[in-house]
């Protein structure tokens, strides 16, 4: 079958891809949108029965549709912001084929600049040739465990955070979560909700507060100018790799996070984990200073308000009672573990929140760098008519979450139709 002629193919369904399609349609771009499994998949798939959104629900609205619900301010399961997905995608009525896996973006032999090949649920093998491609397919595409899991007895279940969905589904007994960030914070109350033992092995990662003198710190962020600082004037290239702080939405109003609040509620902290041998973990025994980094960040987060409010002479509340986010006293410290005998403590499984790598193998073509990034500038890759979008950092902090989707699709858009002008 030959190939199907299209302007631009753009790989992945959720809400990156969805935003650029959007901006095609309208700048009469011919484009389809190809996606694995049904439109915002890692939504519905990579997330548990009662995770919600750590942004506000005014930050969650897509290009065209901006959030007009009755409560901006409020956090909406993966289920509702998938269901909007599909609203979105009829309201406009954008060219989605869902259940096609796309294997791979070559160089054309055949009328055109790109060959994108793909295996379809229902056709089988099918192919596009187009002028550009846009990867949208995101960052959690490979479970990343670290190697010493091999060592784990096959006695205990071990899942990746993307698989996890609910306690009622894991075997007897206590859970050890692994990975000290939001995944893993969150699956740790998660678990403590249903009554589990918990074992917590966490790490440096920063945490902040939930909300702060009467607004979201979300809310404080858009005021004080931190979602529009460009990747180009961040010179420290740990900002740009820095793991987003312990935070969640849980609740009405979502609510702080911390690894002192944790351990006051019950769970067993450990440090990071380091090794894996005749049936015990072994973290290092750095939890303390884990907790006090965490603490140092929400301090500064906190003191970066204020002097904002001061500035500008802002009418703001009071800062308000939070017991999650009192830091731990100078003379005080947290109970924690650096060895756990997985049989003696009755574990049945391990959940490893350890994060994800992005898998760019597909594409035959130099648009990777050494270790395996994305070379581009604001989403236009080094290779003429190849373009990312939804991804950290891609042109500002707000890349990263569904807020700074349509400025970078924007962009995007008009970069390939000034492509097209002077093809």
């Amino acid at each position: 079958m030959d190939p199907v002629r299209v302007d631009v193919v753009v790989v992945g369904g959720g809400q990156a891809g969805l935003g650029v399609a959007y901006h095609l349609v309208n700048a009469d771009v011919g484009v389809v949108v190809l996606e694995r499994g049904r439109i915002g998949e890692t939504w519905r798939s990579q997330r548990w029965d009662h995770f919600s959104l750590n942004t506000p629900n005014w930050m969650n609205g897509l290009p065209g549709a901006e959030y007009q619900g009755p409560d901006p301010f409020g956090f909406m399961t993966h289920q509702d912001l998938a269901e909007s997905f599909d609203r979105y995608v009829d309201r406009f009525d954008l060219p989605v084929r869902t259940g096609v896996e796309v294997t791979g973006v070559g160089p054309s032999d055949v009328d055109g600049r790109y060959l994108v090949t793909g295996e379809s649920l229902e056709d089988g093998a099918v192919s596009y040739v187009a002028n550009s491609v846009v990867i949208a397919s995101g960052m959690l595409q490979s479970p990343r465990i670290p190697p010493v899991s091999a060592n784990i007895p096959n006695s205990v279940v071990q899942l990746h955070a993307g698989e996890y969905r609910s306690p009622d589904l894991l075997p007897p007994g206590a859970v050890v979560v692994v990975g000290g960030g939001q995944s893993g914070a969150q699956i740790v109350e998660d678990l403590l909700r249903s009554g589990r033992m918990v074992y917590f092995s966490i790490s440096k990662v920063p945490r902040f507060p939930r909300s702060y003198r009467g607004r979201d710190f979300m809310d404080w962020w858009l005021d004080m100018g931190i979602w529009d600082i460009e990747t180009a004037d961040v010179h420290d290239p740990e900002v740009l790799r820095a793991t987003n702080p312990v935070v969640s939405g849980v609740g009405s109003r979502g609510h702080t996070v911390s690894y002192q609040q944790l351990a006051r509620d019950g769970v067993r902290l450990m440090g990071r984990l380091s090794d894996v041998a005749d049936g015990y973990l072994i973290t290092d025994d750095r939890v303390v200073e884990y907790v006090r980094s965490a603490d140092e960040r929400s301090e500064g987060l906190r003191d970066s308000i204020d002097a904002f409010i001061e500035a500008h002479g802002v009418d703001a509340a009071e800062p308000e009672a939070d017991p999650a986010d009192v830091s731990l006293p100078a003379d005080e410290s947290v109970e924690f573990l650096t060895r756990l005998n997985l049989e003696d403590a009755g574990v049945g499984a391990i959940v490893w929140s350890t994060g994800f790598t992005a898998d760019f193998s597909w594409i035959d073509l130099p648009v990777v760098d050494e270790h395996g990034t994305p070379r581009h500038l604001k989403g236009v890759s080094d290779v003429p008519g190849i373009y990312f979008v939804g991804f950290p950092w891609l042109s500002k902090r707000r890349s990263g979450v569904i807020f700074g989707v349509d400025e970078d699709a924007r962009h995007v858009t008009k970069a390939i139709v000034e492509q097209a002008q002077v093809s």
